[in-house]
């Protein structure tokens, strides 16, 4: 039997797509897929937090919340990280999220950060 090798999967759906993100949050540029997280709408919010503006450059991001419809999806991008990235993941995110695991689209199970507010 030969061990496979489990390479983490991180969906996002907003600024961590973006290259300038990755370089600052991960010391590199993540390659990724387009996929869709399923059951989750999304919305738009302003940040209160202007380290994040400085690094995404964008003072408005999106969020998502479970819709428990699941005709509802959120466009985004998978991506292979280490352990090490989702640590880095946790840390770009701050307070603001909480990572838990989902099934997109493509039947792929992925890290997703959701707004802290949720679990509250």
């Amino acid at each position: 039997m030969i061990d496979r090798i489990h390479v983490p999967l991180l969906f996002s759906y907003g600024s961590l797509q973006q290259e300038g993100v990755q370089l600052a949050t991960f010391g590199r540029r993540l390659a990724g897929s387009a996929d869709a997280l399923v059951g989750f709408a999304q919305a738009i919010v302003q940040s209160e937090d202007p380290e994040f503006a400085a690094t995404s450059g964008k003072t408005h991001h999106p969020i998502v919340r479970f819709s428990d419809n699941a005709e509802d999806r959120v466009q985004g991008t998978v991506f292979e990280v280490s352990e090490a990235e989702l640590v880095d993941a946790d840390a770009y995110e701050a307070d603001a999220c909480k990572r838990i695991v989902a099934t997109l689209a493509s039947g792929a199970q992925a890290w997703i950060l959701l707004p802290t507010p949720i679990f509250r």
